[in-house]
């Protein structure tokens, strides 16, 4: 088991990042068949760009890092906060210094690394930068048309946590991370992991949530603030899983198929751009299909900052719970 100690110090400390460069690493590593796969249709489309990448650059020697439990941390450094972007994570991982990275390059020993070819840009000089270069590619290739719409899935599941923090306490909002991570006697406890009592020391918890991840990740060690990455809500919902009730018919012949998806998406409060970016689909659209919702009294909104955000009405709660 994995326990954290939490002081008051450690709650006031603690906060919610996004990292690109993390997710960019777990969908690497879920390709080359070291994670979880992949839902089907996403690896479908992403395979084949996936295998040319690697004949194309040398992307090869970013997977002989991989181990089983992970990679090194300069190919994911810490996110400073909710703003992260690719951009950020890049200039991070080419200002690695090669002294830092020499360690990780020298280690590396499963297949790939076996490679003469991977071998001479891990022993390279400018390895730090060979990797960066390959990384962007795939960033590019692999991710970057569909990270606004991953993105706004992190930005409304953190929403939506900060609602359950303000309303129920951190307690709830630890425990709805996941079904096996408990808070017990002023500590987070995370039964299927290893690693025994960790003190948080005053610094905190960084919470990142994941589109990729499979369920929850840890970082325990420096460079990095004691971590969890979990799964983001809605992430099932984005895929097609089954993780909640399917679209239903019903509910899409009352109000409208792109008005149904709209109220179904809304199991945590978003933004119109939110809704668009999770949804694919036009703002414009949103917005009039939100208001004709809002009309019929299934939702209402409030500012947050500088969003108006809608949830659903208890008629609108007690609508979607009938179609399931």
């Amino acid at each position: 088991m994995l326990r954290f100690e939490v002081s008051v110090d450690d709650l006031l400390r603690s906060r919610f990042a996004l990292s690109p460069a993390l997710d960019l690493c777990l969908l690497l590593r879920s390709l080359a068949g070291l994670d979880r796969p992949l839902p089907g249709a996403w690896a479908g489309r992403l395979a084949p760009v996936f295998e040319r990448l690697r004949r194309e650059t040398e992307l090869d020697a970013f997977l002989a890092l991989q181990t089983p439990a992970g990679g090194p941390d300069f190919v994911a450094p810490p996110p400073r906060g909710l703003a992260q972007t690719w951009a950020d994570d890049l200039a991070a991982i080419r200002a690695t210094p090669p002294e830092t990275a020499r360690p990780a390059c020298a280690a590396a020993s499963g297949p790939a690394a076996r490679d003469p070819g991977v071998r001479a840009v891990l022993d390279s000089p400018d390895a730090v930068s060979r990797i960066a270069g390959a990384m962007d590619r795939a960033w590019h290739e692999l991710l970057a048309a569909d990270w606004p719409q991953l993105r706004a899935v992190c930005e409304r599941d953190v929403v939506h946590r900060v609602g359950v923090i303000g309303e129920h306490g951190w307690a709830a909002a630890v425990e709805g991370l996941h079904p096996g991570i408990a808070w017990r006697a002023g500590g987070i406890e995370i039964g299927f992991f290893r690693g025994g009592t960790v003190r948080l020391s005053g610094d905190g918890l960084l919470l990142i949530p994941s589109v990729v991840v499979g369920h929850v990740a840890a970082h325990l060690e420096d460079p990095w603030p004691r971590t969890l990455v979990y799964r983001a809500r809605g992430t099932a919902a984005l895929w097609g899983e089954q993780e909640t009730a399917p679209r239903p018919d019903a509910l899409a012949a009352l109000v409208g198929r792109a008005r149904a998806r709209l109220l179904l998406a809304l199991d945590a409060p978003a933004s119109t751009s939110q809704l668009a970016r999770s949804l694919a689909m036009a703002p414009g659209a949103v917005g009039d299909h939100l208001a004709v919702l809002r009309g019929a009294g299934l939702l209402v909104r409030a500012r947050s900052g500088r969003s108006v955000l809608y949830r659903r009405t208890p008629l609108g709660e007690a609508l979607v719970a009938g179609t399931g």
